[in-house]
């Protein structure tokens, strides 16, 4: 090999001596580290909601054979005169459809519902506690009442054809609403009983204070709705 041509070799294999020097850093760069979650705190945000925000429904339309006597449609209340302007009980869709579900469980035992309250608008609700301010029996209406919320329901046993049952005692009968009041006959402990396992069974919540309430599950958490009872 001439000088010339190990010159050139030379300066060849320098070249690439260089090039190798300046990728060095490039070839031998570490691989990126994965990103660990951030563990920045995160705001509180509140449970979710219940998801049935939507209109009330009404009972008698998912179920005809559930009796329906508002007594607040009445004047034999413990205001003394007629509160809601039709006989027209309306709940939240989820509660309504529990309380087909305890009718059913009712009807192939030969009894049936009768149901005396359900969604109770606000204003309503401030009559009832001027008339009886007693926050053991009517919510104050600071807080608001589930009933307001479409999320409660005031219902007795009946016979499969209607017909009343010995129960208790009369609604808002708050004397003897207590469900463990010693002056209640056996018979209608017995119906009680009947009436609650049917509600319980189907996720209902009794009121120790007043025997013919239930409240929904977690209906403290649904919203307070106004809702005329003849145009919703």
């Amino acid at each position: 090999m001439g000088r010339r041509s190990r010159s050139v070799l030379l300066a060849f294999l320098l070249a690439g001596l260089g090039l190798l020097v300046v990728l060095s850093p490039v070839l031998h760069r570490p691989a990126p580290l994965p990103i660990p979650p951030s563990t920045t705190p995160q705001p509180d945000t509140a449970p979710a909601a219940p998801p049935d925000f939507g209109p009330l429904v009404d009972v008698a339309t998912l179920d005809p054979s559930i009796v329906i006597d508002l007594r607040y449609a009445r004047d034999d209340n413990i205001v003394g005169r007629q509160l809601y302007p039709v006989n027209r009980a309306l709940l939240l869709p989820s509660v309504a459809e529990r309380l087909v579900r305890v009718q059913a469980r009712l009807r192939e035992h030969g009894y049936g519902l009768k149901v005396w309250d359900a969604y109770r608008p606000p204003w309503v609700q401030r009559e009832l506690w001027a008339a009886f301010p007693d926050p053991r029996y009517v919510a104050d209406p600071a807080r608001g009442s589930n009933h307001s919320r479409g999320a409660a329901v005031d219902a007795t046993l009946v016979h499969a054809d209607g017909n009343e049952l010995e129960m208790p005692g009369d609604y808002d009968d708050f004397e003897l609403g207590r469900r463990d009041h010693p002056a209640h006959s056996e018979l209608a402990r017995r119906h009680l009983e009947i009436l609650t396992e049917a509600m319980v069974s189907e996720g209902f919540i009794p009121y120790e204070g007043e025997w013919w309430h239930f409240n929904a599950p977690e209906a403290a958490r649904y919203p307070i709705l106004d809702i005329p009872l003849e145009g919703s």
